[in-house]
């Protein structure tokens, strides 16, 4: 089955959401962000993955680019192709379909669990990884299904499903983030960059079995779910 993995060039590692999907028998076509004239066609295509970015939706320098994406988001939308989005794919998404995108009043760094709201069937406890310092306010439509002390971390409207965290991560990839420019905001934020590479090769473990959950989930309540519905 034919996904799209949808994220910045040198940072597009989908991690154990990707191989989850893999197991399901999807199988993942790279898409650059930063390139929308290099994008493939939506035809054929059952589901969409929107990883993480250093972006926010709201820089100015990037407005053709954010405006590209939400632009095939909505037509993902309208031909009920299946999105799961993560961080920057969430605030995204939010922005896309008429949600709000903001500044943090705190950031989020580090391995943290969610609050899943009473009702909700999503399995997203966690601990997950969260690297972010922008939120959303939800589109009118749409349904949060877990939320942290910052804001919204699950939320749901037809056969879409996003969230705040990284489900994706690993130990290396922690690493690799931690390396390639983190290090810095990491200590800036009180966390020591080497215990954070640390923990994330430590909970990787624990990590991988909460993603499979998350994904299997996704696959059997969210995209399955019939128009006009929104999963719970």
């Amino acid at each position: 089955m034919r996904a799209l993995l949808v994220g910045n060039v040198g940072d597009a590692d989908g991690g154990l959401v990707t191989a989850r999907f893999e197991h399901h028998g999807y199988r993942f076509e790279r898409v650059d962000r930063d390139h929308p004239e290099t994008w493939p066609t939506l035809d054929g295509a059952e589901l969409v993955v929107l990883l993480g970015s250093e972006w926010s939706v709201y820089w100015p320098d990037i407005v053709e680019a954010v405006e590209a994406e939400a632009a095939a988001i909505r037509e993902c939308v309208r031909r009920e192709i299946p999105i799961f989005g993560i961080c920057f794919g969430s605030q995204i998404a939010a922005h896309a379909l008429g949600g709000r995108v903001f500044r943090a009043e705190h950031q989020e760094i580090g391995w943290y669990e969610v609050a899943v709201q009473p009702g909700a069937a999503v399995p997203a406890a966690g601990p997950w990884m969260q690297w972010h310092s922008d939120v959303v306010d939800v589109p009118a439509d749409a349904v949060v299904l877990a939320t942290s002390d910052v804001g919204p971390q699950a939320w749901s409207v037809g056969r879409t499903l996003c969230v705040q965290f990284h489900p994706e991560v690993t130990g290396p990839i922690v690493e690799r983030w931690v390396r390639g420019g983190g290090h810095a905001e990491a200590e800036a934020f009180g966390r020591d960059p080497e215990l954070l590479i640390a923990q994330s090769h430590q909970l990787s473990g624990q990590a991988r079995p909460n993603t499979d959950d998350l994904v299997d989930w996704f696959v059997a309540s969210v995209m399955s779910t019939p128009p006009g519905d929104t999963p719970r």
